[in-house]
């Protein structure tokens, strides 16, 4: 018997195939004996012993970030225009400008600033130290109130030397806002009659 009589040919296989996928898919009986057609004869298997459980790794802690409001920010930003212009002065194009005109203004700008910081903050310095003063952070020296800055390499204890004292806001006395306050308005236009 030639091989070409014994088994179908490709063409003929192809329908075959595609009756069997969907008749295995739609016919539980007729799946379980293509099962037993397609898989040999196994030795019985020796019981495997059950994996050790993974050991649980500790989960990082969830970083949670603060919702910040915009309002405390336009009051901030509302009280650098009333007592120094500051939006005024920096919406303004300086080019046409002499120097000495600007220097005028930066000097109001400056003194409102300065009067708003007084009035309503109280501010300190990060590190009492000089600037320019070689210091030595220590392990465990708080990282949010010291910016490494240079060739940083390795690790604590760090000697450097201190090029700004940094600030820290101890107080904050912003005013209180009513309901009706619009604090995106940072400062009305004005209508001379």
């Amino acid at each position: 018997m030639s091989a070409s009589s014994s088994h179908p040919s490709f063409w003929r296989r192809v329908p075959l195939a595609f009756g069997a996928f969907f008749s295995t898919l739609s016919d539980a009986a007729y799946a379980a004996r293509v099962e037993k057609l397609s898989l040999p004869e196994a030795a019985p298997v020796a019981p495997v012993a059950p994996a050790p459980a993974p050991v649980p790794t500790p989960a990082a802690a969830p970083v949670i970030l603060k919702e910040a409001t915009p309002d405390a920010a336009l009051q901030l930003l509302a009280l650098l225009q009333r007592e120094a212009r500051l939006i005024d002065f920096t919406q303004e194009n300086l080019g046409s400008h002499a120097d000495a005109d600007i220097g005028a203004a930066a000097r109001v700008v400056h003194e409102g600033c300065a009067k708003v910081m007084r009035e309503y903050f109280t501010i300190d310095a990060v590190r009492q130290e000089a600037e320019g003063s070689r210091i030595v952070l220590q392990e465990g020296f708080d990282s949010a109130s010291v910016r490494l800055t240079g060739n940083v390499v390795g690790s604590a204890p760090f000697t450097g030397t201190l090029s700004h004292r940094g600030w820290r806001a101890s107080s904050v006395r912003l005013p209180k806002l009513s309901e009706q306050h619009d604090a995106a308005i940072l400062a009305p236009a004005e209508v001379e009659l």
